[in-house]
């Protein structure tokens, strides 16, 4: 959701005042502002305050609208949670108020963020009756706890010559499932399976999905074909690698193989065999789980809690991140405060990729990081969008 906190900004485009200002990496950077020449080094909020006070533009969109915004904003940056509350309650308490949207999602976010349940419930209804529309729903963002990495099905690689001696393995595997919930068995990197061999995987399958751990193996179908060498229609030996072969062909998901395989199978060891059970999806969902934490977890940059101060080792590792990359996309939703200098100097850092013509996209910031942002002109160095 984009939203307008101080009205269009010059040069906006007709319609387009909903959304925030994008920076055109493309083109060179425009005359430094006075507030761009600020130094934040010192980590002094007040000087810093005092220093910018008659420095930063507010385009109002009502009468004293625009100082509200502002005035709550920096309130909030600066850890005056209930000064910050009082200032939007003053404005949307009045009847006569001309308060837009942005106004009242600051407030709404303001709740989420302190974890203030029951006035945000109290408030949502008056903001869906003015605006004719489905309020945002509550969410409790006053303590986000880290993803954790065992949230990550565990990866396993069986290599070599798989034969009795992978016992304790097994064990071990099993082990690592029920502690986890989901394992990854990786079979690819396997060069031979005996019968000993064979039978264990089959069990440590058969043990797993007894104790509701959810499996995904990795280049199954290479080892069914690898083990198709080794059996026989006809000839009633090998009987633990074509249970195994049985089993591997339910991950693939290969039907129609799996039923001329289970013909053989009855026609060889005069026996019924096992039943087919479509398992490739269990295993889809267990590989989309790890690829997805991969992304989230490694390759996303992503600011959390609190930025605050001129040092703040986030902002540097954005810098650092950016020097490899035209394009940074940074999460913003664990973002719950920037104070104020620690904004003056995120303005700075992007204002010099800006110049080098990279281009910094902050998404789903809350609405009262998103007015400090705005008031501190750092949705003209970056792309900021907030949360819904």
């Amino acid at each position: 959701m984009a939203l307008s906190f101080f009205g269009k900004k010059p040069n906006s485009a007709p319609g387009d005042e909903h959304a925030p200002a994008a920076p055109d990496v493309r083109r060179s950077q425009g005359p430094r502002t006075e507030l761009s020449t600020l130094d934040f080094s010192g980590g002094d909020v007040n000087r810093a305050l005092a220093q910018c006070a008659g420095m930063v533009e507010v385009q109002e969109v009502g009468a004293g609208i625009g100082a509200i915004y502002e005035e709550a904003a920096v309130l909030y940056a600066n850890g005056n949670v209930a000064e910050a509350e009082r200032v939007l309650n003053s404005v949307l308490d009045d009847s006569a108020n001309t308060a837009g949207e942005g106004l009242w999602m600051m407030l709404l976010d303001l709740y989420r963020l302190t974890g203030q349940r029951e006035r945000f419930e109290s408030r949502v209804l008056d903001y869906a009756t003015r605006f004719e529309r489905s309020p945002p729903p509550w969410e409790d963002l006053s303590c986000q706890p880290e993803k954790r990495r065992s949230e990550v099905a565990p990866l396993v690689n069986l290599a070599g010559n798989l034969s009795g001696q992978a016992a304790t393995q097994f064990q071990q595997i099993c082990v690592i499932g029920r502690k986890s919930g989901a394992i990854r068995i990786d079979l690819g990197r396997l060069r031979a399976v005996d019968e000993t061999g064979s039978s264990l995987l089959s069990k440590a399958l058969a043990q797993l999905a007894s104790d509701h751990v959810r499996v995904s193996l990795l280049n199954a179908a290479q080892l069914v074909n690898m083990l198709s060498g080794q059996v026989v229609a006809g000839r009633n030996d090998n009987r633990d690698t074509w249970l195994l072969m049985l089993e591997l062909l339910q991950y693939t998901g290969e039907h129609e193989r799996f039923e001329d395989l289970a013909v053989d199978y009855a026609v060889t060891f005069e026996e019924s065999p096992p039943s087919w059970e479509y398992k490739a999806q269990q295993q889809a969902a267990v590989a989309a789980t790890a690829l997805d934490a991969a992304v989230t977890d490694d390759d996303a940059f992503r600011f959390e809690g609190e930025l605050t101060g001129a040092s703040n080792d986030a902002i540097r590792k954005l810098a650092a991140r950016a020097s490899g990359q035209q394009v940074v996309k940074v999460d913003c939703s664990r973002l719950k405060r920037i104070d104020f200098v620690g904004a003056g100097t995120l303005f700075n850092v992007l204002a010099t990729l800006q110049s080098q013509g990279k281009l910094v996209v902050m998404q789903n910031v809350n609405a009262m990081v998103g007015a400090l942002l705005r008031v501190m002109s750092v949705d003209q160095v970056a792309q900021v969008t907030l949360r819904p």
